[in-house]
């Protein structure tokens, strides 16, 4: 029902102008979707796995990474941004039926990728020392800290052409590849970081060690799949010379800018969000880490069903379809927040249970299952935040939706949990969190069906 050959041949109707029935759309969706949602939920296991690895070297190994944590994951996540600046042109070119222009947008990509890669590489090698010490980090777990981040310095250029290569893949409509290879990088991660952390005993310069291998295993594979095998971007069925068009740059930043600065003023949010919490006490600060760690399962199939709506939505504005295009985005967010509804209904139910699994002390379990049920009334309104964002995406409309994120994050968020944790504490956090995400879900819903995403489309 959800094969390849079957999603292949309902994206061929797409780009030819062919009517779909409801069936068939929403088969689409769910059929690009499983295998990202399954890819996301690996990940999350297999950080889980990570963690306990690093956890078994003692507090200050894990201190020493979960001190520049944020950091890798704040150039992670703007390298994520540059690729999707070129995928989402390279999805309007392949639903227009211009496969020769959506292979020069990836040339551009990889040029572009590689020189944005060794920048930041430089950077991050240039800061590695200096890093710790910036984030408050002391003597004890400073040297590790620098050891590891000179480490993922060094794997940037392997990062992006990993992100960018799956991107590339999702955006001509294979999501089974990229979640493939997604769950082997997972995997080897696991099995290099045991072989680096515990057989040759390199301790937390392992663990750096580990990631970069697994980086370089998969990300050459992935990208000699999509440059040489994909049927619709292997570059060797260009015939014609390779042209610079600057206009694919610029359009690639007017897309990424907006993501790459949402993701940096986010991650202050959530600095900020921390420090609202460690006043709180250890209970409080472990019940906040236990819960986020708990909920990240259940809001894995909305991130899952927006890779599948960006996919369908880019090629659907690339078609010119623009009745179609509004279907997919409605179906999407529909089905999306029937999902996590009933993943909030499940984390409601087994929160003890979720809470549990990570801690045995009392205290811990009884607030971290307190804030986890606040929370499982806003999971519809989150799927919708998710998935409308990625619509927008998928149209190139990213400024206006990185605008509601902060706005809503910074003002909504950050003053709740400020003012009910006084009087609240956790419980008070975190209904400032339930509240600022059905407002986000609004929000993003509003915007949605107003439909300035689609401006771009002839009526």
């Amino acid at each position: 029902m959800f094969s390849s050959k079957r999603n292949d041949s309902l994206m061929a109707s797409i780009r030819n102008g062919l009517p779909m029935t409801r069936g068939e759309k929403i088969n689409l969706i769910i059929g690009l979707s499983i295998p990202s949602i399954l890819a996301q939920i690996t990940n999350v296991m297999m950080f889980f796995i990570d963690a306990s690895m690093v956890g078994h070297l003692g507090a200050a190994a894990s201190a020493s990474i979960g001190l520049i944590e944020s950091t890798t994951w704040l150039m992670g996540s703007v390298m994520s941004a540059a690729s999707t600046g070129f995928s989402v042109q390279t999805a309007h070119f392949i639903g227009a039926n211009d496969f020769g222009k959506a292979r020069q947008v990836f040339r551009h990509a990889l040029v572009c990728g590689f020189l944005f890669s060794l920048l930041m590489s430089a950077a991050a090698i240039a800061i590695h020392n200096p890093l710790p010490y910036w984030l408050g980090g002391g003597a004890d777990i400073a040297p590790d800290s620098s050891a590891y981040f000179l480490v993922f310095g060094f794997a940037m250029p392997f990062v992006l052409l990993f992100h960018l290569s799956s991107a590339m893949l999702k955006c001509s409509g294979n999501m089974h590849l990229p979640s493939i290879m997604s769950v082997v990088l997972c995997s080897l991660d696991v099995v290099f970081n045991y072989f680096f952390i515990y057989v040759l005993e390199l301790g937390v310069q392992g663990a750096a060690i580990g990631t970069f291998c697994a980086y370089v295993a998969t990300s050459l594979p992935t990208a000699w799949l999509t440059i040489y095998k994909n049927k619709i971007l292997a570059l060797g069925q260009d015939k014609e010379p390779f042209r610079w068009v600057w206009d694919y740059v610029r359009n690639a930043v007017k897309i990424s800018l907006p993501m790459a600065i949402q993701s940096v003023l986010m991650s202050g949010a959530q600095i900020v969000s921390t420090m609202i919490v460690a006043p709180l006490g250890n209970i409080a600060i472990a019940s906040n880490s236990f819960a986020i760690t708990a909920e990240s399962l259940c809001y894995m199939p909305g991130y899952g069903i927006g890779d599948a709506a960006t996919t369908l939505v880019g090629q659907t504005y690339g078609a010119g379809r623009k009745n179609l295009c509004k279907n997919f985005a409605y179906l999407s967010v529909a089905l999306g927040m029937a999902v996590m509804a009933f993943m909030g209904v499940l984390m409601y139910v087994f929160a003890p249970e979720m809470i549990g699994v990570l801690s045995p002390d009392a205290a811990i379990r009884e607030l971290g299952t307190t804030v986890l049920r606040i929370e499982a009334f806003a999971e519809p309104f989150f799927a919708a935040s998710i998935v409308a964002y990625s619509i927008c995406v998928g149209a190139g409309d990213t400024l206006r939706p990185a605008i509601i994120n902060l706005v809503s994050m910074w003002c909504v968020r950050l003053t709740l949990a400020a003012w009910l944790a006084k009087d609240y504490g956790l419980k008070g956090v975190w209904t400032a969190m339930a509240i600022e995400l059905t407002f986000r879900g609004l929000m993003f819903l509003f915007h949605l069906f107003r439909g300035k995403w689609l401006k771009g489309l002839p009526d």
